[in-house]
């Protein structure tokens, strides 16, 4: 009898291997369709890029399955949602609940980043020798907002003027919305260089930009920050199969902040990259908050009226 190689033996197991691998973890299937998780542009897509593709390598790597990062431009992402162009979401709390709210989209994870855990707040900022303390202070002053569609640099700063009996529309001089990208540092920079006298910030870049030395806190003053409220947010869309949300949800909660992945040829730490050190449990209620203050503002998904609850026209 003709003696069969070790070798040859290997390369017709090899399909069955990779398959069951795909199965389980380690290796992605090669015959399974890609998995996409859409990432919310944040300041940049140079800088997102860099930040994210790891997380989608580490969910390729962990469930054996192809994950395909998508990278898209906030005011376009609900087009990917409703037309069902990705999987899983990775967006800003505001854009969660709206999706959450109007397609079904299930909550499952929350970035855990800064002093405040999965949590952030939205602050009213202005120079320290301003003269402006509170927000009878605030009439007849200009002011710069971050992103009409960013929780922290919008949504949490309007709300909190609505309730303390201050019309951003009627009380302001006039307010704009910062354009381009790393929109909340040019917020914060407007204000610094007396731009504008009041800026709507989140509280986690006013700790950043301090921790790198950019800006000194004690040159600011702080009228009013919001209550902590969900961070950046991890989302299924509704057909997708149970048990690998529930798989993606279990990687997400547990990964680790020594945990490495090889992605285009480096081995990088997951959350270091992503700058953030770890996930969080999403619990709908916590997002309650949220959903007060949209409906209180006049915003999607709950808007019921034309009243002017948006940036205008002439400011965007």
């Amino acid at each position: 009898m003709k003696r069969i190689y070790p070798f040859v033996v290997l390369f017709i197991l090899l399909p069955f291997l990779i398959s069951c691998q795909g199965n389980g973890g380690g290796v992605p299937s090669l015959d399974e369709k890609p998995i996409k998780i859409g990432f919310m542009i944040c300041n940049s897509r140079a800088e997102s890029k860099a930040r994210f593709e790891p997380i989608a390598a580490y969910l390729s790597e962990k469930l054996g399955r192809k994950f395909e990062p998508v990278l898209v431009d906030t005011y376009k992402f609900e087009e990917y949602v409703r037309d069902k162009k990705v999987d899983f979401t990775h967006t800003n709390s505001m854009l969660a609940i709206s999706y959450n709210e109007n397609y079904g989209l299930k909550l499952l994870g929350v970035d855990k980043r800064g002093r405040q855990d999965h949590k952030d707040s939205g602050a009213i900022i202005t120079l320290k020798d301003s003269g402006i303390k509170n927000f009878d202070d605030m009439r007849g002053k200009t002011m710069v907002f971050g992103p009409a569609l960013a929780p922290f640099g919008y949504m949490a700063q309007y709300y909190l003027m609505l309730t303390n009996g201050f019309n951003p529309e009627e009380d302001l001089s006039y307010y704009a919305i910062a354009p381009g990208s790393y929109k909340h540092e040019k917020v914060i920079y407007s204000v610094l260089y007396g731009r504008y006298d009041l800026g709507s910030v989140p509280r986690i870049d006013l700790d950043l930009m301090e921790e790198e030395g950019k800006i000194d806190l004690n040159d600011f003053h702080i009228i009013a920050e919001s209550l902590p409220m969900p961070y950046c947010t991890v989302g299924a869309m509704p057909d997708v199969d149970s048990a690998l949300v529930q798989k993606v949800k279990e990687a997400l909660l547990n990964l680790k902040q020594d945990e490495t992945v090889l992605h285009e040829g480096e081995i990088l730490k997951v959350l270091d990259r992503a700058w953030l050190h770890g996930f969080a449990e999403a619990v709908d209620s916590e997002y309650d908050l949220i959903r007060d203050r949209l409906k209180r503002n006049n915003m999607e998904p709950y808007k019921t009226c034309l009243l002017y609850t948006s940036p205008s026209p002439r400011d965007q």
